[in-house]
């Protein structure tokens, strides 16, 4: 009997996320499975420019009785019911090394992208996501000057799928004294390759990707949007700057504005694909800083982790054995860069026939 050669197209396999070191499980087969179990309510209203009860539009009062001003821009404020406080106390424990917790600081910001409450970003014009990357490359470069910060998490959730508790377009940027698990592992990785081979991981990693082409989505003179190797969520994204980079106050403007480009693109994919508000939790990575320390290993990116798997309606849960052994996907990275980049360019909600019909 001839043996049936491997082929990562068909039979179950590992790969590794290269910028954690961590591996996840890929069962390409079982993507034919029928599916009876949880279905979402999509939630697809057409919402108003202007919401008097949202806590976040212009003029409204917020949950805690702030005044909120009638902003034309973007508009930033200290999160009012924030995960870290600048005013902890310094303190901790540990019992026979068998409790052990210590106090942490920080602070949290909430950017509102846009006065206008029924946009997202794949609905937003490009200038107004530059907008967006400049205010946060002002609020990063503001928490540079607070000595005790060490990692500053730009972040965006979006969708009520993902615990997104207003509908307003926002983000959040949550800086803390220590640095996240996240980033440890990620300074590790590239670190370690960058000792080795005298540069960036994510430089040789891009040149290989460019190479291959089957998981790019798409790319510009600065940046490049890809399915990564090792993508967890079925349709995961990765956002790289072609030029290694160790944070965002190093783009010149012309790379800020091609960067607001490559999001305003991705953004508008993930609508179309099933031509709903794709809902995900999307955030930046980069140096972490204050520590005395250069990072020249490290190189700046943008991850997307949206959770919707076959429909609007069926979304990827991580349980059972993602929780207890490690991740694993069905569909592969491959196939969804595929269906991402063959969709148009242009929201399913400007197009002036319907994409489903195209």
């Amino acid at each position: 009997m001839i043996p049936v050669p491997f082929q990562l197209v068909e039979h179950p396999h590992t790969r590794q996320n290269i910028l954690t070191g961590d591996w996840i499980l890929v069962s390409p087969h079982r993507s034919k499975r029928p599916w009876q179990g949880k279905v979402e309510a999509v939630n697809d209203q057409k919402r108003p420019s202007f919401q008097p009860g949202c806590y976040l539009c212009p003029g409204n009062n917020r949950a805690d009785g702030s005044l909120n001003p009638k902003y034309d821009n973007t508009y930033t404020f200290v999160n009012d019911y924030s995960a870290l406080l600048e005013d902890t106390p310094e303190g901790g424990l540990n019992d026979d090394d068998l409790l052990v917790a210590r106090s942490q600081k920080g602070k949290c910001k909430v950017i509102c992208f846009s006065p206008r409450h029924d946009l997202t970003l794949p609905e937003m014009e490009k200038e107004d996501i530059r907008r967006v990357v400049d205010t946060w490359c002002a609020e990063y470069q503001s928490l540079l000057s607070q000595p005790y910060i060490h990692y500053a998490q730009i972040f965006e959730n979006k969708g009520d799928v993902m615990g997104c508790s207003n509908p307003h377009p926002h983000g959040q940027i949550w800086a803390s004294e220590d640095v996240p698990l996240e980033i440890v592992k990620e300074t590790k990785q590239q670190k370690a390759y960058f000792d080795k081979h005298g540069r960036t991981l994510l430089s040789a990693y891009l040149e290989k990707e460019l190479k291959l082409a089957d998981r790019i989505i798409l790319q510009n003179d600065h940046f490049v949007a890809l399915v990564p190797f090792w993508a967890m969520w079925p349709f995961e994204t990765l956002i790289i700057s072609r030029e290694a980079v160790q944070d965002i106050l190093q783009f010149s403007s012309e790379q800020k504005n091609s960067l607001a480009d490559i999001i305003l693109q991705l953004t508008i994919r993930y609508d179309n694909l099933f031509e709903t508000s794709f809902p995900y939790s999307a955030g930046i990575h980069q140096q972490p800083f204050n520590d005395g320390e250069n990072h020249p290993e490290w190189h700046w990116h943008m991850h997307f982790y949206p959770p919707l798997l076959r429909s609007a309606s069926v979304k990827k849960f991580m349980v059972g054995y993602e929780m207890l052994a490690h991740p694993q996907r069905d569909i592969t990275p491959e196939h969804a860069a595929a269906q991402l980049r063959q969709l148009s360019c242009v929201h399913y909600k400007k197009a002036s026939v319907p994409l489903k019909t195209q």
